[in-house]
């Protein structure tokens, strides 16, 4: 993985920061499995610093041709309306930033969305930010310049095809099935949303692609999924479990539903019920599901080895058991209670091979990483070390609890599959 040619960029930054701008403070910023995002500020001859993001194309994946075009269209189209997005300076196919991306003004504020969820001074923000939101997305869906150059997909059968190229492609990642899934899609095709005119959508509109400040919402980032369809589709994401952090109100840990569809309509937004509401918020979780699987199908293709990558693959499981939840929820009750509880000790015995056993080595690895590692390091390095720490603790609860029983019901085996992959998860429903 190579790093941004800092002094190639340089030259069209000068456009907005000054001619012979010096790029200075360069710094990867922790997150993001399909964009490298960098922070840097650009320092005019007389001193003035102008501070900016960079969200670029991993060297080794690329997206596909035109993404970048709509991205920075759609940037450009929300900010001239007045929403807040932040300012795109330019833009490039690769040619200036070595891999397609984006320069932007830097927005102050926070993004982890378990600060913005507990930190106390975000309480202000808490209260108003579910109606900031469903009034950014009225006015976002409201815009009437629908560039034809955004794609327009079906959702359902998208996904739908993507399962069945999994289950049929014969390559490392490939082979990945889930019943669950299945059963997902076969409630969505028989229990159809109502039919609405395509509308500019977001497309990943969540906790974690905002800027929030003590005041409230700052700025909405992230916009490379971009493209039309139903208004309901960025509500429904909006309200996936996985987007809560383990908060409990169902539109991204902060408030209710209703609220939330309250403000949309008083701004102008579609008239959209519960109902509604919810198809989306079981596609959404299926979605994040689909991707999950896609993620991890990534690293094992050799394509881009990432441990978080790997990682995010056992999250399919949270995905499934979300599921579950939404359409089967005294099955998963009844699961629930019966689950296997790991212990979370690493087990002594049996030492075929002597001590420590392969369960104290990955006490021991994941000791260094949470304790030593972490605590010395920072951004994306302190980042993935967490990771890697919460990848060995998955695989030894998977040492100590075993296969999952022949003949285990659907939801038992779910739930045997999430005790191994994040047996807190459990504590969240």
């Amino acid at each position: 993985m190579s790093d941004p040619d800092w002094n190639e960029i340089a030259r069209p930054v000068g456009r907005w920061a000054g001619r012979g701008a010096r790029i200075e403070a360069p710094a990867r910023l922790p997150g993001g499995a399909s964009k490298e995002t960098w922070s840097f500020d650009a320092v005019a001859p007389d001193g003035t610093r102008t501070e900016l993001i960079l969200r670029r194309d991993p060297p080794a994946r690329p997206s596909e041709p035109g993404a970048i075009d709509r991205e920075a269209s759609a940037l450009t189209l929300a900010h001239a309306a007045g929403l807040p997005v932040p300012e795109l300076l330019f833009s490039s196919r690769g040619a200036v930033l070595g891999t397609a991306g984006l320069v932007l003004r830097r927005v102050p504020g926070e993004t982890i969305a378990r600060k913005i969820l507990r930190d106390e001074q975000y309480e202000q923000a808490r209260g108003v930010l579910v109606g900031q939101l469903g009034r950014f997305a009225a006015g976002l869906h409201g815009l009437a310049d629908k560039p034809e150059t955004f794609p327009a997909p079906d959702p359902l059968a998208g996904l739908r095809e993507q399962l069945d190229s999994f289950a049929a492609d014969g390559q490392p990642g490939g082979g990945q099935q889930s019943e669950v899934f299945g059963l997902a899609l076969d409630w969505l095709a028989a229990n159809p949303a109502p039919a609405r005119e395509p509308v500019l959508l977001h497309g990943d509109f969540r906790l974690g692609n905002l800027i929030v400040g003590p005041e409230g919402l700052r700025a909405v980032l992230d916009w490379e999924l971009v493209h039309l369809g139903n208004p309901a589709e960025d509500l429904g994401w909006l309200c996936v479990k996985a987007w809560r952090f383990g908060a409990g109100p169902p539109v991204a840990g902060l408030g209710s539903r209703e609220d939330l569809l309250a403000a949309y309509r008083e701004a102008g937004g579609a008239d959209i019920g519960p109902a509604e509401l919810r198809w989306w918020e079981i596609l959404g979780t299926l979605r994040w599901g689909v991707i999950c699987m896609t993620q991890a199908r990534v690293h094992l293709s050799g394509l881009y080895r990432s441990v978080e990558l790997a990682t995010i693959g056992r999250r399919v499981a949270e995905q499934e058991w979300d599921l579950l939840l939404l359409l089967q929820p005294e099955e998963a009750a009844a699961a629930a209670a019966r689950r296997p509880r790991p212990s979370g000790a690493p087990l002594p015995a049996p030492a075929r091979y002597g001590r420590p056993t392969a369960s104290e080595l990955l006490d021991a690895v994941r000791g260094y990483l949470t304790d030593q590692v972490m605590p010395a390091t920072g951004g994306q390095l302190a980042f993935h070390a967490r990771v890697a720490a919460n990848a060995l603790a998955i695989v030894a609860r998977e040492l100590e609890l075993g296969p999952v029983a022949d003949g285990a019901s659907l939801a038992d085996s779910v739930a045997a599959r999430l005790a191994v992959a994040n047996p807190r998860y459990f504590g969240q429903d």
